[in-house]
């Protein structure tokens, strides 16, 4: 079993993974703080996670027949941002979206599993479903979750993607990730622009930008618009002054997160639906819609001319 895996991760690699390893499916160890979690109201109108919190306790429920989950990450970092840009876009925004790159790649690596084991069963995951990816990812030995809750890879930083394979054949798992090499450092709590961390390792939803230009359906408050900033989709703040970013995050070469330009606020109070269709209709900006990038685009012009003012 164990030339299998070799074989089954070097393959992985060649498919356009950046690592990947194997964690054993039990129950997670972070649950208690997830109910604590959702219990603060911290996941605002993310209701979905209240209804997938049985399985991301407990992730043998999401496939009950699974044994261990082939966990992946790949590098999405793309540099440092433009400073003249009129409106920040988060890095992982910037290309393709990564449900349909990674979704294809993670359905070869499972069809390598069925190939490899004849009879096998498996499940895709790609940031979608009940799965506790960044947990499974440093049971996998893959890096540790660090303050700002992001999963950190000692050699390339947080700027990745968490993609999984869960399947019933028993492969050994790798041995987890158990150093914390966050330390004493704070950097990404005290570099949050809307104090969105209320402790380390401790994220409330409702005050952090990617949440509110992503997830949040409604329109801004006056106090929500000005948290918003700069940023049209997302924020990167927290992991830019990540000190393993700073050292260790190196740009992508995968042509199928090649970055595209970034978009200019202006254009959302004009652009229509079948527009946006066309030129983002393959991006994560579909997420928000065109509704939801109005809004944000409408935030960030107001933020600018208050700040000109």
């Amino acid at each position: 079993m164990e030339k299998l895996v070799t074989e089954l991760k070097r393959q992985a690699l060649a498919l356009g993974f950046t690592s990947v390893g194997v964690a054993a499916l039990e129950p997670n160890p972070h649950a208690a703080a997830l109910d604590a979690w959702l219990d603060a109201g911290y996941a605002g109108t993310m209701t979905y996670l209240h209804r997938q919190a049985a399985k991301r306790r407990d992730p043998r429920r999401i496939m009950p027949e699974a044994r261990v989950a082939v966990v992946t990450l790949t590098n999405y970092f793309h540099g440092s941002a433009d400073p003249g840009a009129s409106a920040k876009v988060a890095q992982y925004a910037q290309s393709r979206d990564y449900h349909d790159v990674l979704g294809d790649r993670l359905e070869q690596l499972a069809a390598l599993i069925r190939d490899l084991c004849p009879g096998a069963h498996t499940r895709c995951y790609v940031d979608a479903g009940p799965v506790p990816e960044r947990e499974l990812a440093q049971r996998a030995g893959l890096g540790w979750i660090g303050k700002n809750t992001m999963l950190i890879d000692p050699a390339i930083g947080s700027f990745t993607f968490i993609g999984s394979v869960l399947t019933d054949v028993e492969f050994p798992p790798d041995p987890p990730f158990e150093a914390d090499r966050c330390g004493s450092c704070r950097a990404c709590l005290d570099a949050c622009p809307t104090d969105a961390f209320t402790a380390a390792h401790i994220l409330d939803a409702r005050r952090c930008i990617s949440y509110l230009t992503i997830e949040h359906r409604r329109e801004f408050t006056d106090e929500q618009q000005a948290m918003v900033g700069e940023w049209l989709f997302g924020c990167d703040v927290c992991q830019d002054v990540c000190p393993w970013n700073i050292r260790f995050a190196r740009p992508t070469t995968d042509p199928d997160f090649a970055p595209r330009p970034i978009v200019d606020s202006e254009e959302w109070a004009t652009i229509d639906a079948p527009a946006f269709d066309r030129r983002y209709g393959a991006t994560p900006f579909t997420r928000p819609g065109l509704a939801g990038m109005r809004r944000n685009a409408a935030a960030v012009r107001a933020n600018g001319a208050e700040r000109r003012a």
